[in-house]
């Protein structure tokens, strides 16, 4: 299209095709005869206004339109070609950045901005557009947002687009720790520019974050130099990686320059200084500088307090522990679990525990149900039975309502140091605050009672459990099955067997190998042998302590050829024995004199991997010995009932 520009604004225009064209109203005012050329009248379009600096302002309906259409469901890419092939003057670059703010897709922001160009001849991404959508990516969760960034680059090189600081602090955020640092600190010489106090500090946090304090330190160093300083975000930031890294000095020097350059340290500065003094055991300086702390106007927050009361628990000022939690009380900071928890460790490491009752009076406004549960669980994981108990009949007097978790553990504290009358009149009277004993409380009665050989007992309150509730669960009728048969109680354990055949719940594997190890080890080895063969009728795979089980049955009543058929054909079904296994078998070839048999055995140990231990090693030396005259005595597994050790006493010869 050829155009006669006339002074009057009149123009003639020929048409022929072109590919790009840009877009004008027109009134014709005449043709000529042979209709190829008319004469039109144009309105020039209206100049894009610009700011003060002479940048054109964004027209704000075309960025609008412009969202709108990208951001629909299914655009068609010809209406928006159509529509910014319309736009007259054609889209600005401000614009196309004010455009990929607005998308809310990194993915389509990256293919509008990749676009832009096939819109006009003239347009060209600046700088501004390339920081728009490195930002936009930056906060994206691309998988390949990295190699994104890096093409954006490549595409700033290639077309000469020179960057600005903006851009290079961008990058360093972005890239952080990343090997492309080192190429964002060249652009900076590259396009010959001058970082500044926002870039100094986007360099140190990428250093803290990878954890490189003393590049990060060095940093600080030039920036300071330079006469920037630091926002209290950054200062906090590297005396807490310094102070971490025990770099005291270091973080010292920095903590004064904070405060030389006007800016005032907060309760977070003063924490980190303090769990720092306190870490190295100067827990003098620490108070010192808590001190200080209040006396510029900061307010400890529970934070503060904590590692503070921490500081002097590690120095084992107890006194102090207790006054600054007083103190803390008095201020209105509630204590949490971790507050009791220092205190708790101190007492105890200084045998003071009998101040708990001073740090409960002192807190008695906070003390609830959820915190004496708390201290229950905590005392008796620490091992002070007693003080737990007495906490928990205190909490059992103040409160109408109980608290599971306090309940439980207490249980399982009390069982643990085998006071089983005890944890049975809890048991009884739970329900008297409202908690309903569940199978877990009750299982864990009747491990104690099991391990304990208290088989009266756990008669009894096994049949509360099935009289009163809640109904017994397959761990239940397992404990149950296993105490009856470890007390010898060989008709019991068959008939609480039953009882779980007969009921909601099924046997598992561990039902049948805890029948099987109570017949076998009482001599009722047919049926030990049946049941095994019924396990596998019903579907279940025996497993390693099954096969165990059964082989020292069997070595125990001298039948030596079924243990080895049974321990081949649990090699045969895949099932690989255990350390325990072959120290069964081996302990039964030697007893028999099978020495060849035992050392071939041996040496299928050593080729499976397993690691001999002192029982292996103590079946070799007699092996070796041939001393097979030797009184034997069993020692058995407490819960398994396997053989653990062989106590080996030499028997005086006939006529000595």
């Amino acid at each position: 299209m050829h155009r006669r520009r006339r002074h009057n604004n009149i123009i003639c225009v020929t048409i022929r095709r072109r590919h790009y064209a840009t877009k004008y109203i027109a009134k014709i005012i005449s043709t000529s005869p042979t209709g190829r050329s008319v004469t039109a009248e144009v309105t020039p379009p209206q100049p894009i206004p610009s700011d003060t600096r002479g940048y054109p302002i964004p027209r704000r309906h075309v960025i609008c339109k412009a969202a709108n259409l990208l951001l629909q469901s299914r655009p068609s890419g010809s209406s928006i070609s159509d529509f910014f092939s319309s736009l007259s003057p054609p889209l600005t670059p401000s614009e196309a950045s004010e455009i990929l703010k607005s998308l809310n897709c990194p993915r389509l922001a990256y293919n509008f901005f990749h676009f832009c160009p096939s819109f006009s001849p003239a347009f060209h991404h600046d700088a501004f557009t390339y920081n728009r959508l490195i930002l936009v990516l930056s906060k994206s969760s691309l998988p390949d947002r990295f190699d994104l960034v890096r093409t954006l680059l490549d595409d700033m090189e290639r077309s000469m687009t020179r960057g600005t600081i903006s851009t290079v602090n961008i990058l360093i955020g972005f890239f952080g720790c990343s090997n492309d640092l080192k190429r964002c600190i060249g652009l900076v010489k590259k396009w010959d520019l001058k970082m500044n106090c926002y870039t100094y500090k986007c360099l140190l946090q990428a250093h803290l974050r990878s954890r490189d304090v003393h590049e990060a330190f060095r940093v600080y160093g030039e920036m300071r130099a330079k006469g920037y300083k630091l926002d209290i975000f950054g200062y906090n930031m590297l005396l807490d990686a310094l102070a971490k890294n025990e770099k005291v000095d270091q973080a010292y020097k920095v903590f004064e320059d904070m405060k030389r350059k006007h800016c005032e340290p907060d309760e977070y500065t003063y924490t980190i200084m303090i769990r720092m003094t306190g870490k190295i055991g100067k827990p003098d300086e620490s108070l010192i500088l808590f001190n200080e702390m209040i006396t510029r106007d900061c307010n400890p927050n529970l934070i503060a307090y904590n590692t503070m009361i921490q500081a002097l628990a590690n120095g084992r000022m107890v006194d102090k522990v207790i006054l600054l939690f007083s103190k803390m009380v008095e201020r209105d900071c509630r204590p949490n679990e971790f507050t009791y928890s220092v205190i708790l460790n101190v007492l105890a490491a200084e045998g003071q525990l009998g101040k708990l009752d001073e740090i409960m009076e002192l807190s008695k406004k906070y003390m609830n149900k959820s915190i004496y549960a708390y201290l229950v669980r905590t005392l008796s994981k620490l091992g002070h039975t007693s003080e737990a108990h007495r906490l928990f009949c205190n909490m059992w007097s103040f409160h109408e309502r109980g608290d599971r978790d306090a309940c439980m553990s207490m249980l399982e504290t009390l069982c643990s140091k085998g006071k089983t009358a005890e944890a049975m009149d809890l048991l009884d009277k739970i329900h008297e605050k409202g908690i309903d004993p569940n199978t877990v409380m009750y299982n864990t009665v009747f491990s104690a009672l099991g391990k304990l050989k208290q088989i009266s007992h756990l008669h009894d309150l096994y049949q509360k459990m099935k009289q009163d509730g809640p109904s017994p669960d397959v761990f239940t009728y397992n404990i149950v099955i296993a105490s009856f048969g470890r007390a010898g109680k060989v008709n019991e354990a068959i008939k609480v067997f039953e009882e779980l055949e007969n009921s909601n719940c099924k046997p598992d594997i561990i039902s049948y190998n805890s029948l099987i190890n109570c017949l076998g080890k009482n001599g009722n080895l047919d049926e030990a042998h049946m049941r095994f063969k019924e396990m596998q009728e019903k579907g279940f795979s025996p497993d390693v302590v099954t096969y165990s089980t059964l082989i020292e049955c069997f070595g125990k009543m001298d039948k030596v050829e079924m243990a080895c058929r049974l321990f081949d054909k649990m090699l045969a079904e895949g099932c690989s024995p255990n350390i325990v296994t072959y120290n069964i078998l081996l302990d039964c070839l030697e007893r028999s004199g099978r020495t060849a048999e035992a050392v071939d055995l041996y040496a299928k140990l050593k080729q499976q991997g397993l690691t001999p231990d002192s029982i292996t090693y103590a079946v070799l030396e007699r092996l070796q010995s041939g001393s097979h005259r030797k009184v034997r005595t069993r020692r058995q597994n407490p819960i398994t009932g396997w053989v653990q050790g062989l106590h080996l006493h030499p028997v005086a010869a006939a006529g000595t």
